[in-house]
């Protein structure tokens, strides 16, 4: 969290050579190795954004990262109309990937010297100048479309199918707190993580683990997955 006065609102990194609507966007270089998922439960925990904001901070530097928000209260408030006004499965997945936007200017403008980006050529223009890309996902995902749209599907799924989009080596997802009884990921996480991507959950309240999580020379050694088949 930076101190000592305020922020001017984080770059958005365009690349004036691309046409709208592109369903071809792909970028090699520079690769990414690690999508660290932010989950939107953080903003209900007092505190707990500012902590990953100084881990991130902290352990970036010299690290192929790239930032995907999670949907927390914006998902949130999409459930209830969904319940309430019956809006459908359809309206509500953009909806809420809507929602994920609106996290990614959030955690841009907190997190020092990020930039917010929507497609992969605006990832590795980020990384390229030594800048934390954070992704607003809707006008990738919109285009591309890849996912069920369905409530089983959240920001986990979208973390790995991200990763394999983007030939990273590793999925990071940042948690609240581990919860006893619930699931770790959704449903679909493991049906849309590439093979041999490893996974790893790490909570608010252990993220000296997420310097482990970053290193690129070595795996994670805790709470941790690699999918094989």
């Amino acid at each position: 969290m930076p101190r000592g006065g305020r922020r001017g609102p984080a770059p958005r990194v365009r690349h004036a050579g691309r046409a709208r609507g592109s369903r071809a966007m792909t970028v090699t270089s520079p690769a990414v190795h690690t999508v660290v998922k932010v989950g939107g439960g953080l903003l209900g925990r007092a505190g707990a954004l500012d902590l990953v904001v100084e881990a991130l901070t902290a352990f970036r530097t010299g690290r192929r990262v790239v930032v995907l928000p999670g949907g927390g209260p914006f998902a949130d408030a999409v459930r209830q109309m969904f319940k309430r006004i019956k809006i459908g499965e359809d309206a509500a997945h953009w909806m809420a990937i809507l929602g994920m936007d609106q996290y990614a200017h959030a955690l841009a403008a907190r997190i020092p010297g990020a930039a917010l980006v929507d497609d992969p050529l605006g990832i590795a223009e980020a990384l390229q100048t030594g800048r934390l890309p954070v992704i607003a996902p809707y006008r990738w995902l919109r285009a591309a479309d890849p996912l069920p749209h369905t409530w089983e599907v959240t920001s986990d799924t979208i973390a790995a199918w991200l990763a394999g989009a983007l030939g990273a080596r590793r999925v990071v997802l940042i948690k609240p707190i581990h919860s006893e009884g619930k699931k770790l990921v959704d449903g679909y996480f493991l049906r849309s993580l590439p093979q041999g991507v490893e996974h790893l959950v790490v909570t608010a309240e252990d993220l000296g683990q997420l310097d482990v999580a970053l290193r690129e020379d070595r795996p994670p050694d805790r709470d941790t997955g690699r999918r094989t088949g």
